[in-house]
């Protein structure tokens, strides 16, 4: 542990960097910090015991070391960060000092580096001789942390990274080649000598998924469009190597398809004005946009029970994918003409469930030979790769107790009549006791109760007792009240099933007031979206109430209540299901309104995302 910690003190000293000119000529290197912590470095690894594997890791992104090739029109750049445990297998990247101090026998520097180039890390152009490469840079660095999925850079505190050496290789191309291969550095049995997880970008596009790199590999290069560029090893593919997807979706009252296709491929079909563009500026986006939702509204051929339907365009925006998932771009930015990629949503609202639902594509060329699908309901995706000889994604309504979403009964507010009876009760008590005080006293003073006096008191006590019995279940109390208010809120989200503003605005006037209609409309709408999906709505799965405690409003037969309640929610979008789930603390006033219970006064006082 001391000896780690003096390591992590070297590397964070701020040691110059080692400058390479010439085709891998080193300049003459100087004792600095470099040499001392790559030294320590090495006597740390070397000489520390073996350690069991006590968790077998596969994940890439976690080898020891770390690989990020970069193919360019000029040449190749790799960026390497080599773990202690792999120093051995790049012992010809090391400067003289270092290799000594790994227990190898001194050797020129220059003439390791030739080795290097042709022996460990190999790359080749069409299949020809080894690359000649170039050591640009190599110093002590902290590793950059990654995502355990994406494998996406994380930050991390300064001073607190595992140690590694940072190199920087470049191999230069003369002309552009169809074929690359890259081979890792191994032993006499062509085991690879090191724990090698890596990334290919062609032009800044991701070839690849974080991968090992285990055995030699062959690139298959794509120079006018890059997104077609990948390995012959399919394993080796990124999980997003599709240029079109597409998504069917059915919901209680609404069919939902959602297309994610590239610009630059849709333009085989129609002029988007990409030609001969590098990048897709901000100002020419939105008439883009437009042109591809129209393009696509007349290739879903959607279906609906037997029937062929138009759907209306929701919206439709530029988004970044990743392995977790996939947002709106927002604010827009100019975008990279080969990795720009579109979302467009078209939906169709409906009455409760369909049966069947189903789209056709008709997008094929010799690019695009098979489109990935899903179809969706509340039991999840059916996977669906559509293709020229199978080009139909079809629903059917399989579920044997399909969700509907209903709204809760709520008992309506005591009418007059109850009122006055509820009234009467306590008149009528009253007269009893009036009564029942005069029959006390003619007792004391030893007067006789006459029989039409008792059975007077008697009608009373029991007339009383019927109407106070009968007018019971009306009555405002503490669980009736929660009772109210979950009700009240459940209706108002499952309004929001709907999804016209019409439906919508119909539903909540059952358990709206006017004046507060459109407030909460707004209100209860904001907190169903994500904003990072362009505004999809998610639909609300469950109410948790938490909290309710309620009092009598002052001059009015209603309540005042304070609450406090989770809502969640999911929405299935682009392949992925997005969740959320808030919590509100509110101040609530329910009164009753022609004939029934709603809402006229919402006070949110927190609103919290969990």
């Amino acid at each position: 542990m001391r000896a780690a910690a003096g390591i992590s003190n070297y590397l964070t000293a701020g040691t110059g960097l080692l400058s390479l000119r010439g085709p891998y000529a080193p300049t003459p290197l100087r004792p600095s910090g470099l040499i001392a912590s790559v030294c320590l470095l090495v006597a740390f690894f070397l000489s520390s015991p073996a350690l069991p594997d006590a968790i077998v890791i596969t994940k890439a992104m976690t080898a020891s070391t770390i690989a990020e090739v970069f193919i360019g029109e000029s040449g190749i750049r790799v960026e390497l960060e080599i773990g202690g445990r792999d120093l051995d297998g790049f012992r010809n990247l090391m400067p003289d000092e270092v290799y000594q101090r790994m227990g190898h026998e001194s050797r020129p520097w220059g003439e390791r580096l030739d080795e290097f180039f042709a022996e460990d890390l190999v790359i080749r152009a069409d299949g020809g001789s080894p690359l000649p490469g170039r050591l640009v840079e190599i110093e002590p660095r902290e590793r950059v942390p990654r995502d355990e999925i994406t494998g996406d850079p994380l930050p991390i505190p300064e001073g607190e990274g595992e140690p590694v050496v940072f190199a920087m290789l470049e191999y230069p191309l003369a002309s552009r080649p169809e074929t690359m291969s890259i081979s890792p550095p191994t032993g006499e049995k062509g085991v690879s000598q090191a724990s090698i997880g890596f990334m290919t970008y062609h032009h800044e596009i991701p070839v690849n998924d974080f991968r090992y790199l285990s055995t030699g590999e062959v690139l298959d290069l794509d120079w006018s469009d890059p997104w077609y560029t990948a390995f012959r090893n399919r394993n080796l593919r990124r999980q997003y190597d599709a240029p079109m997807n597409a998504f069917l979706y059915v919901e209680p009252y609404e069919v939902r398809t959602e297309i994610i296709a590239r610009p630059l491929d849709l333009q085989r079909w129609v002029d988007l004005g990409l030609e001969g563009l590098e990048t897709i500026p901000v100002e020419m986006q939105y008439e883009l946009n437009q042109k591809v939702a129209a393009f696509l509204a007349e290739h879903q051929n959607l279906i609906i029970d037997g029937q062929p339907i138009q759907p209306e365009l929701d919206r439709v925006n530029f988004l970044r994918r990743t392995l977790r998932t996939s947002t709106v771009i927002d604010p827009p930015e100019e975008l990279d003409v080969y990795s720009a990629t579109l979302g467009v949503i078209f939906i169709h609202p409906t009455e409760g469930l369909p049966q069947e639902a189903s789209i056709t594509w008709d997008l094929f060329d010799d690019r695009i030979q098979r489109v990935p699908g899903a179809a969706t309901d509340e039991a999840g995706p059916l996977r669906f790769f559509l293709q020229p000889d199978d080009n139909i994604l079809v629903w059917k309504n399989f579920l044997n107790n399909p969700t509907i979403p209903t709204l809760v009964d709520i008992a309506p507010p005591p009418s007059l009549g109850l009122r006055m009876l509820g009234w009467s009760s306590w008149l009528l008590a009253a007269l009893f006791l009036g009564t029942f005080v005069l029959m006390i006293r003619s007792l004391v003073r030893e007067r006789t109760v006459s029989r039409s006096v008792a059975v007077f008191s008697m009608v009373l006590l029991l007339a009383a007792g019927a109407a106070f019995a009968a007018t019971l279940p009306s009555r405002m109390t503490d669980e009736r009240a929660e009772e109210m208010v979950a009700g009240l809120l459940h209706n108002v989200y499952r309004a929001f099933d709907f999804r016209t503003e019409e439906n919508i605005y119909d539903v909540l006037d059952r358990s709206v007031s006017g004046d507060l209609l459109t407030e909460i409309y707004l209100e209860t709408r904001r907190g169903l979206e994500l904003a990072s999906q362009g505004g999809a709505r998610a639909k609300v799965k469950e109410i948790e109430m938490l909290e309710v405690e309620s009092r009598p409003l002052e001059g009015s037969q209603g309540i005042a209540a304070h609450t406090r309640w989770n809502v969640s929610g999911s929405v299935g979008h682009w392949g992925h299901v997005h969740t959320r789930t808030n919590q509100y603390e509110a101040e609530l006033t329910i009164e009753p309104i022609d004939g029934a219970w709603k809402l006229t006064g919402l006070t949110i006082l927190q609103e919290e995302r969990l």
